[in-house]
């Protein structure tokens, strides 16, 4: 029995989906048509686990929201009305409280479409549907269910996926990391932390993969390989609801233990199954999957893909042959920055988060596809506010909150803050996570009672910092940990690179704190005119937030996420005396990454060349 046969019983009676009504958003050198709001499908199964009275969102729960009046005293009544306004994304129903249910009715209505594509390999819907359901059942077999957890440390394959789905339809929640990048004793650590009895990965990589007393390892390729038949669709023990865990995702654990962030259906639904959320994604377009399968993004490539139709494109060593092949693209600034964009004009929607944008890379791709510039913590389910960016917008800003979600600039007593006026952001609505796994201490530092939407909903604290503009959006500030004390006054270290960005030729600039009186900035590429970058601090910026010195590089250092690696940079100047800022303001171009720091980080280099893998 074929895949199709075992998702197809009925001769005759695949179902198919309506036609959407979209929007037209005109794009230079692209005939691309852009969902508004992603509808509910009319063929879905009746087993499907769509919108229903168990559907308990911010949307289900307020048709009309409004914010307590109580919580907003002290504002002026003008300012009330814009934070109330200014601070909800539209209320909109996901069409699904499941993220895997929205895939398995993709599986139904397209079986024989191309699910995704890595490097030689390829798989249907209705072969991926198949595979994920046998070793669903394999894994209740080894007593998983709803509410477990299942670690996933692999490489970014056609059997990732397959884990993935497995996982979600058992009702159990994944929890990933890139076997060679993450070292053993951080998958010790998440095995524990989670409670895995059960580990998903591949056969070249069982190796690399430690194995507690009494857990199972399980490699999906070796079983993948194994004959089909007659698979039927897995059913758990428990329908999965919007408020069961989807994954688990452990920080990057730089400042101490990672913690793992529990996201829900709820959650990921939100986002994914929403516009501009969705990027638009549907049967017949094309994603790239180019992020560390450990990175919140990564569910955006690849849950978003699934649940919508398209195709996934998996990247392997060469990232730019992935983006070349693809109709959308999710990155962070400092992997889109290393694509160039010439050679993309395919690409139709690029989405970037995770760290700030320079306008330049934004321009750059904006003028031949639709440009997002999101933002969003983990905490907060991928990203939680959005901005569609055009090369004549006047800011580049991280837009508006996303459907269902509130965002609040708050100041230090948690007070709003008028209009215009720069405090924390706090998120609310329905991207607010679970709360950290096992740790009800941080998640009480970080999470708190709603006191605007009220009912029990909860905020979680970005540290962000933000102000909205005139025309309600949020201009991102930097983060409260990059707000630092030179020569006894405060300096925002991404006001500072943004300045810095202006400089002609400037692809991207990242500031940082050399010691208590100085800054040092680096900037991209290495011929970049240092002097003129200089010249516009003095002339933006106050004397004291003007770098002691400005070192050009060919490259930036990314950790294994796609970030840059600020705490490699730092390491290039932490054994130089300390600068005077008269005397020393630039340092000869440095190399590329890859020759000038390999011999000082060598396990970082082999990270992240692992990672491309």
């Amino acid at each position: 029995m074929s895949p199709q046969d075992v998702l197809q019983t009925t001769p005759g009676t695949v179902p198919t989906p309506p036609e959407f009504t979209p929007s037209i958003n005109p794009i230079p050198g692209a005939d691309f048509l852009h969902p508004t709001v992603a509808s509910t499908p009319g063929w879905q199964r009746n087993r499907s686990r769509t919108h229903s009275a168990s559907n308990n969102g911010l949307a289900a729960q307020h048709p009309q929201l409004s914010f307590r009046r109580q919580a907003m005293r002290g504002l002026s009544p003008a300012d009330q009305h814009l934070f109330e306004r200014f601070g909800q994304g539209p209320l909109v129903t996901a069409p699904y409280t499941a993220i895997h249910s929205a895939f398995e009715d993709q599986a139904v209505a397209h079986p024989l479409a191309t699910a995704a594509q890595h490097l030689d390999q390829s798989i249907t819907y209705g072969e991926l549907d198949a595979q994920a359901n046998r070793l669903a059942a394999l894994l209740a077999a080894h007593g998983v269910s709803n509410g477990d957890n299942v670690a996933l440390f692999l490489h970014r394959s056609i059997p990732m996926l397959v884990g993935i789905l497995a996982t979600l339809k058992v009702g159990a929640a994944y929890v990933p990391q890139h076997v060679g990048v993450a070292p053993e004793a951080q998958l010790r650590h998440i095995i524990d932390a989670a409670s895995t009895r059960v580990i998903l990965t591949l056969a070249s990589l069982r190796h690399l993969v430690p194995v507690p007393d009494g857990a199972v390892c399980i490699a999906i390729d070796e079983i993948m390989q194994e004959p089909l038949s007659d698979v039927r669709q897995f059913v758990p023990q428990r329908e999965v609801s919007r408020n069961d865990r989807c994954f688990i995702l452990f920080t990057s654990g730089t400042t101490g233990t990672p913690n793992g962030v529990q996201v829900t259906h709820g959650n990921v639904c939100n986002i994914l199954l929403t516009a501009p959320g969705n990027l638009g994604m549907r049967p017949g377009l094309k994603v790239a999957q180019i992020l560390s399968i450990a990175f919140d993004m990564a569910a955006w490539e690849t849950l978003g893909c699934l649940a919508n139709g398209a195709t996934l494109i998996i990247r392997g060593k060469d990232i730019a042959r992935a983006v070349q092949q693809a109709d959308i693209v999710i990155a962070t600034p400092s992997v889109l920055g290393t694509i160039d964009a010439d050679r993309c004009r395919k690409v139709k929607v690029v989405a970037v988060a995770g760290e700030p944008c320079p306008r330049p890379l934004a321009e750059k791709w904006a003028s031949f596809c639709i440009f997002y510039n999101a933002c969003g913590p983990t905490e907060t389910t991928i990203v939680n506010t959005m901005q569609r960016f055009h090369p004549y917008s006047e800011r580049l800003t991280i837009g508006k909150p996303t459907p269902n979600n509130t965002v609040y600039v708050l100041d230090e007593k948690m007070k709003p803050c008028a209009i215009g006026e720069a405090g924390e952001m706090w998120a609310g609505g329905d991207c607010v996570s679970a709360g950290y796994l096992n740790n009800p201490e941080l998640s009480k530092e970080r999470y708190a009672p709603d006191p605007f939407l009220g009912n029990g909903r909860m905020m979680f604290r970005t540290r962000d910092l933000g102000r909205w503009t005139p025309d309600g959006e949020l201009e991102h500030l930097g983060r409260t940990d990059d707000q630092v004390k030179i020569r006894g006054f405060r300096v925002e270290l991404d006001s500072v690179s943004a300045v810095l960005e202006s400089t002609p030729g400037c692809a991207q600039a990242v500031t940082l704190k050399l010691d208590s009186r100085n800054l040092v900035a680096f900037m991209r590429p290495a011929t970049v005119d240092v002097d003129t970058a200089r010249a516009s601090v003095v002339a933006a910026l106050p004397y004291y937030c003007t770098p002691a010195m400005i070192i050009p590089m060919d490259e930036f250092p990314m950790t294994s996420r796609g970030k840059v690696d600020k705490r490699m940079l730092l390491h290039l100047v932490a054994d130089q005396p300390e600068a005077e800022p008269q005397d020393k303001t630039t340092w000869p171009a440095m190399p590329a990454p890859s020759t000038l720091y390999a011999s000082l980080f060598p396990s970082a280099i082999d990270g992240l060349a692992a990672n491309a893998g």
